[in-house]
């Protein structure tokens, strides 16, 4: 039996509806909204063949206790396959922009990288399948519809697939709050997976050996360290505003 999962919100579903309505078993909508946002959520559904469920408020409270549903929640399949990182690295046929997370279990703040991480052109994200949370209900609700539509790949050796990234010629660059290069001012390449550890903790030794370059975001405050999904922006969209201004931004 193919596993399945919770898609909760507006944002979420509607991103599964765009990019693959086929996963979609049924949709659960509150009966007493007919706002036009649920309309036209229920339209999208509707040309693409989506099985929509009017159902009362108390019975999505109970599917997701204690999440804000917004009234709208999906029921999934898991994708049983999907392409390889090795396969979408051979297609995209422009620098890559990858996002690598070690040790970030924290399902909001997982979601909260990914949604960055789609608003600032990031081709996949990676984390090690040991200490990283899935994509789950939390995760889908977070990530705003990002989770539906970002690739994202769980792998058993971290530190191997950073090795098979170098050999791509990814550089690896990795955040460090005691690292001297600045990252306003760090020569950054095209080809680039961001690496990130969680708070508190950092990157394990292992990743941080792998990183061809360590960089430090500038603190002008009082506050010396960031969350981990805000850290992410930052550099992704440092990454991004280079890409876009050209070599000599």
């Amino acid at each position: 039996m193919t596993p399945k999962r919770l898609v909760i919100g507006f944002h979420a579903v509607l991103g599964r509806l765009r990019a693959d309505p086929k996963s979609i078993t049924e949709i659960m909508l509150d009966a007493k909204r007919s706002d036009p946002r649920m309309q036209g959520l229920m339209d999208i559904a509707k040309d693409r063949g989506v099985r929509l469920l009017r159902v009362d408020d108390g019975r999505l409270a109970g599917i997701a206790p204690g999440v804000q549903h917004q009234g709208v929640i999906a029921t999934i399949e898991q994708e049983a396959s999907r392409e390889s990182l090795e396969d979408l690295l051979d297609r995209i046929g422009v620098p890559p922009v990858l996002l690598v997370l070690d040790g970030v279990t924290d399902p909001r703040n997982l979601g909260a990288c990914l949604r960055v991480a789609d608003a600032a052109g990031v081709h996949a994200v990676i984390v090690p399948r040991d200490r990283a949370a899935g994509i789950n209900a939390t995760v889908s609700k977070v990530a705003s519809g990002a989770a539906e539509t970002l690739p994202y790949y769980m792998v058993t050796n971290l530190a191997r697939t950073l090795d098979d990234l170098k050999d791509r010629n990814i550089w690896i660059v990795g955040t460090d709050a005691e690292a001297p290069s600045d990252l306003y001012k760090a020569e950054l390449p095209d080809s680039i997976a961001w690496v990130l550890g969680a708070e508190g903790e950092g990157m394990r030794r292992l990743t941080r050996e792998r990183c061809d370059l360590l960089v430090s975001i500038p603190m002008l405050g009082q506050v010396q360290s960031l969350n981990v999904s805000v850290a992410a922006g930052v550099c992704l969209f440092e990454s991004a505003r280079r890409r876009l201004s050209g070599p000599n931004a």
